[in-house]
């Protein structure tokens, strides 16, 4: 495979990375259980197995235009042989001090090829450029793909909310420090 080359997206790419292939298939998933005795609240989560592979449909639809009016901080998209094959989006949470990840999509033939992973160390680079601390990734829980890569990148899981998603999926929540870049 060539090399990937990372950088910020510019209007005439928007099309192109939003009729990429949002989807993924999955034969695992975080199943969330959620218990209340004594005054006290149990969740945890558990990786299953599925009967079979499923077809998981992006839990938003991808809305790109937006870029520069405080939807995104950033796009940065990956090329391969000059055609974009990827995309990363990343909004600069300044309350937090973090990069919050919200979409990571690359071109369903060039997945597990490193793409999404040259994309998140971008990703971190710029953040720490901008002085973030912190790096965050959104994801539902059915993304078990997604959730493989995070950790081998490093990050933990950190939370979830169980009412993000339009369609009702839970989000997890995985971060990691960010190095500070002072160049």
């Amino acid at each position: 495979m060539s090399e990937v080359e990372i950088r910020p997206a510019v209007i005439s790419d928007l099309p192109l990375l939003t009729n990429l292939e949002h989807h993924y298939q999955t034969n695992r998933v975080w199943q969330m259980e959620r218990s209340v005795a004594d005054d006290q609240v149990r969740v945890q989560f558990r990786e299953i197995s599925l009967p079979r592979s499923i077809r998981v449909e992006y839990p938003h639809q991808p809305n790109l235009t937006t870029i520069g009016n405080n939807t995104y901080s950033v796009v940065l998209v990956a090329l391969l042989n000059n055609s974009p094959v990827g995309y990363i989006s990343i909004w600069e949470q300044l309350a937090s001090n973090a990069a919050w990840i919200r979409d990571l999509v690359v071109k369903e033939q060039h997945r597990r090829k490193g793409v999404a992973s040259a994309l998140v160390l971008a990703a971190q680079v710029w953040g720490g450029r901008k002085r973030m601390k912190r790096m965050i990734i959104e994801m539902q829980s059915k993304n078990y793909p997604g959730i493989q890569l995070v950790k081998k990148l490093g990050f933990e899981f950190c939370g979830y909310n169980d009412n993000y998603f339009e369609n009702q999926d839970i989000a997890i929540l995985f971060s990691r420090p960010i190095k500070i870049s002072y160049l």
